[in-house]
């Protein structure tokens, strides 16, 4: 490793990263562990040379088969021939009109929507290589002041019963995920509840003394004073979704709330220096295709280090319970269609798409996406979370879900970036 300045660049077998000093201290020539961007532990040279061995027979086995399944064959050549000059723009990364992107989305399913996953897929491989984001998630307070007209855990909710974890709580629940199963990437979650911030600036500010972790915070609108000391306390990353970019829409779903505000608020934080992570709601009721390339396209602009695009899934104690979720296979296209738009971005499959589809994990592995999230939040809170019904691995406990990610990612070739050692 090189160091110059507050800027760390790691060979890792052969492919130069540059990673952030500013979480450790590190000198010239040390092992160490980078996340996001940032450096996050120094590892001593006989551990780091041992695992270095390991992990260089498992990634190159890893990165044949990744290969393998994200090949675009010749075959593939015939068809819409339509289709086939907008996938050739993509592939040479040429920048896509909305019409275009249209299109796209609203491919029938069948061959023509299995030949964009695969260049989707064949995309995210030639920019991104075969490593896969896990990150965990710690859910720790339902309390909520909003009256979003989907969320379960919104005031509409009256029979819901609320909590919210204690400080002692939420740090045993990082040091479960990061100590007892080897998280590197943690996001800190809640609903809109400005009490929780100076609960997470002590947890992360105790955390990062004593383990090797990067952070995230997911607390809703909590303005730019709040994100800062979150940031001084060790917070690097924002998760907060604009849910969709239509400002007629977003007033129509989130009474007295504006996107332009919430829009302002991820850039604040981008400014402050956070990885951004965003995106928004696929379905919604009287969302229009164009809506969901707008969204797309406004991910982009934000220069979001991570998408994070789900279905609408109603919840029987909102204003929408009686609507309807879209089809899987539109959220897959959404995927699939965020990757041409943007070839070097984290895309995640969401725990929403997975509750929509028991498949849905591997689907959108394979059109585009690179990045799943673990449910870390202790089991007796995990089923008051309820932001749709039925969520997909709230009675799975974390070792499984865990065993479970690895065995998939290795059947189609992929890495754990942040999982592990």
């Amino acid at each position: 490793m090189k160091v110059s300045g507050s800027t760390a660049t790691v060979d890792y077998f052969g492919e130069k990263k540059t990673a952030r000093t500013d979480l450790v201290a590190v000198a010239e020539g040390e092992y160490v562990y980078a996340q996001g961007g940032y450096v996050i532990q120094k590892v001593a040279a006989p551990a780091a040379e041992a695992i270095l061995a390991t992990w260089k027979e498992t990634f190159f086995h890893l990165q044949d088969t990744d290969v393998r399944l994200s090949r675009l064959a010749l075959k593939d050549r015939k068809g819409n021939q339509q289709l086939l000059r907008i996938l050739d723009r993509a592939l040479e990364r040429r920048p896509l009109s909305v019409e275009e992107l249209l299109f796209l989305l609203d491919l029938p399913d069948g061959q023509e929507t299995e030949l964009l996953f695969r260049t989707a897929n064949f995309l995210r491989r030639k920019y991104l290589g075969n490593s896969c984001c896990v990150h965990g998630i710690i859910e720790i307070s339902n309390v909520c002041s909003r009256a979003c007209a989907y969320c379960g855990i919104s005031v509409h909710n009256r029979g819901l019963r609320r909590y919210r974890m204690s400080r002692q709580e939420i740090l045993e629940a990082v040091r479960e995920a990061v100590v007892g199963h080897g998280f590197k990437a943690l996001v800190l979650q809640s609903g809109e509840n400005d009490a929780v911030v100076e609960d997470v600036a002590s947890v992360i500010t105790q955390a990062r003394k004593k383990m090797p972790v990067l952070f995230f915070v997911s607390l809703g609108e909590i303005g730019t004073q709040a994100l800062r000391e979150l940031y001084r306390a060790g917070a690097r990353g924002l998760l907060l979704r604009f849910e969709t970019s239509s400002p007629a829409l977003y007033a129509a779903l989130h009474p007295g709330c504006a996107v332009e505000r919430r829009i302002e608020e991820i850039r604040a934080a981008a400014e402050i220096g956070y990885l951004i992570l965003t995106g928004g709601l696929i379905g919604l009721p009287g969302q229009a295709g164009t809506e969901i390339v707008a969204d797309i396209l406004t991910a982009r602009d934000l220069k979001a280090e991570m998408f994070s695009f789900g279905p609408f899934l109603p919840h029987p104690e909102t204003p929408l319970a009686g609507a309807q979720p879209p089809a899987e296979s539109l959220a897959l296209k959404t995927l699939a269609v965020s990757r041409l738009v943007d070839t070097h971005a984290k895309i995640l499959v969401t725990t929403g798409l997975e509750t929509l589809s028991c498949s849905a994990r591997r689907a959108g592995l394979l059109a585009g996406a690179n990045s799943v999230m673990l449910n870390a939040t202790p089991e007796e809170y995990r089923r008051l979370y309820t932001i749709y019904p039925n969520r997909a691995h709230d009675e799975e406990p974390l070792s499984r879900q865990i065993e479970e990610t690895i065995f998939l990612l290795q059947s189609l070739g992929r890495a754990p970036t942040d999982l592990g050692v």
